[in-house]
């Protein structure tokens, strides 16, 4: 089992496969390995980003909120509950944000700003516009992203996880991305669902990562890496820190995987 991150581990900053890594994931397949991406991306979002590869695998997708069968099918799905979810929008609200809501894999904003047009036009995503967002939130959203300056993300992080503690999973998927998540959302969670569903163990799983929400990721797995431009704290707990993603660091390590078992 190969589990990956993809942004900033599998990719680099364009957001696409390249041909060595498209090869490689092919290749690792072929040999009978599944490949996981697991990544804080939505759903729709996720598939069209994996498609040059052909990878038909389940995905997990929006930080482990939501674990997908290779035929869509949702398997599961955590999202913040409504009263919290007001809460948390008000929070960043008052830090001069107003967050990406994600509602039925779709994304919504209050209204269309120069953040959110970047944000869904790189990931190539349809935006929806709605005004006020606490009055118009009336489901359960999967998560909420606010888009903006590195540093002055991390104060609101800061302040905001002194504010909700263990009620919400908020974490930095990129710099510019500070992300809030159901209590107990984290891609190790997702994972441990999708090792249960598919019957695979830590101790059979390689993990790649990068970003603050992926120190989960590269613990649950029975050797983890860290690619060479990941955080600090994904480093600490790395087994391992390979080549960047910049240099296709994942196809890397795959393809030295397996040369060495021919």
């Amino acid at each position: 089992m190969l589990a990956t991150d993809f942004d900033r581990t599998l990719v680099w900053e364009d957001g696409r496969l390249h041909e060595r890594t498209i090869a490689a994931l092919q290749r690792a397949q072929a040999a009978g390995l599944h490949v996981i991406v697991v990544t804080g991306r939505m759903f729709q979002s996720t598939r069209l980003a994996l498609r040059p590869a052909g990878l038909h695998e389940p995905v997990i997708c929006y930080q482990g909120a939501v674990v997908a069968d290779g035929d869509g099918t949702w398997l599961r799905h955590v999202p913040i509950e409504l009263e919290l979810a007001h809460e948390a929008i008000a929070f960043v609200a008052e830090a001069g944000y107003s967050p990406n809501v994600y509602v039925d894999d779709e994304l919504y904003v209050s209204e269309v700003t120069q953040h959110a047009r970047d944000y869904a036009g790189f990931q190539h995503l349809e935006i929806h516009p709605v005004g006020d967002l606490l009055a118009w939130l009336s489901s359960p959203p999967t998560k909420l992203v606010c888009v903006g300056d590195p540093d002055e993300l991390s104060a609101v992080e800061e302040r905001a996880k002194a504010h909700f503690g263990e009620r919400l999973y908020i974490s930095k998927s990129l710099p510019y991305f500070l992300e809030f998540a159901a209590p107990g959302v984290t891609k190790g969670a997702g994972l441990d669902f999708l090792a249960a569903h598919m019957g695979f163990t830590p101790e059979e799983t390689i993990s790649f990562g990068d970003g603050e929400n992926d120190v989960e990721l590269v613990e649950w797995a029975g050797y983890g890496v860290a690619v060479e431009n990941a955080h600090e704290r994904v480093k600490a707990v790395a087994d391992w820190i390979g080549p960047s993603a910049e240099q296709e660091g994942v196809a890397q390590v795959i393809e030295a995987y397996l040369d060495s078992l021919t």
